[in-house]
């Protein structure tokens, strides 16, 4: 697969580093990969702002100016794509990742062994955006990727297919419906089935997704789903 990754770090020494390790897991795995450094937010938001087409971006936290988390949520607002990796110091701003659809968190110091499979999943999504299944409803056949389907639901002989694009409703069960899908959807409830990428927030009942509806969740499955989403992130 040919990847634009970007790292972006205001210590050089951590930057070189994970130059290393990311190149080194790029040629294990026959990635063709351009890997760009950053010392500063602002300087990858320029480049992004003229080269939209970056694939991976490995984020420190706390730089001077910008910090991580402003640059991830201003490329969220128009990019639902780039597969985001926070890297910090501290526990505390793990909560931050719901916000941005982060794909993980990485303690300093980096650990190779840590970081190769983190990068084996956002290539995996990457390739599973380019995964799409045929949408058949009232006005004709439409291919919708998996990515950008938030949750389904069941109502009775029909499913109904919430995407970030809009809503489609076709007749198909559920349980078939779902044989098409990757290992980034999760089953919360007998009616419903949801994209982990796309949850913002949970609690013991229900379940806040990326367009802001709120999906319930059977009795009990609050530490399955949580245990899922966690290792999910």
């Amino acid at each position: 697969m040919k990847l634009k990754i970007a790292i972006c770090d205001d210590d050089a020494n951590q930057r070189d580093y994970l130059v290393g390790i990311t190149a080194a897991w790029a040629g294990r795995m026959r990635h063709l990969a351009q890997v760009r450094i950053y010392s500063r937010a602002e300087d990858f938001l320029f480049d992004y702002g003229e080269e939209k087409d970056f694939d991976i971006l490995l984020l420190d936290v706390e730089m001077p100016g910008m910090s991580g988390v402003e640059l991830a949520k201003q490329i969220r607002l128009e990019n639902k794509t780039l597969q985001i990796v926070f890297i910090t110091g501290y526990y505390e701003y793990f909560s931050d990742g719901f916000d941005v659809s982060a794909l993980h968190y990485l303690l300093k110091p980096v650990d190779e062994e840590k970081l190769s499979p983190v990068l084996d999943r956002a290539a995996d999504n990457l390739f599973s955006r380019q995964r799409c299944v045929l949408v058949a409803d009232k006005d004709g056949s439409s291919k919708v990727s998996l990515a950008d389907i938030v949750y389904i639901e069941s109502e009775n002989v029909h499913i109904v297919i919430h995407t970030l694009q809009g809503v489609y409703r076709m007749r198909m069960a559920l349980g078939k419906f779902s044989e098409q899908l990757d290992e980034t959807f999760f089953k919360v409830h007998r009616s419903f089935v949801v994209n982990l990428s796309h949850i913002r927030k949970i609690t013991r009942s229900e379940i806040t997704m990326a367009n802001g509806d709120l999906v319930p969740m059977s009795r009990g499955m609050y530490g399955e789903i949580y245990g899922a989403l966690a290792k999910y992130l």
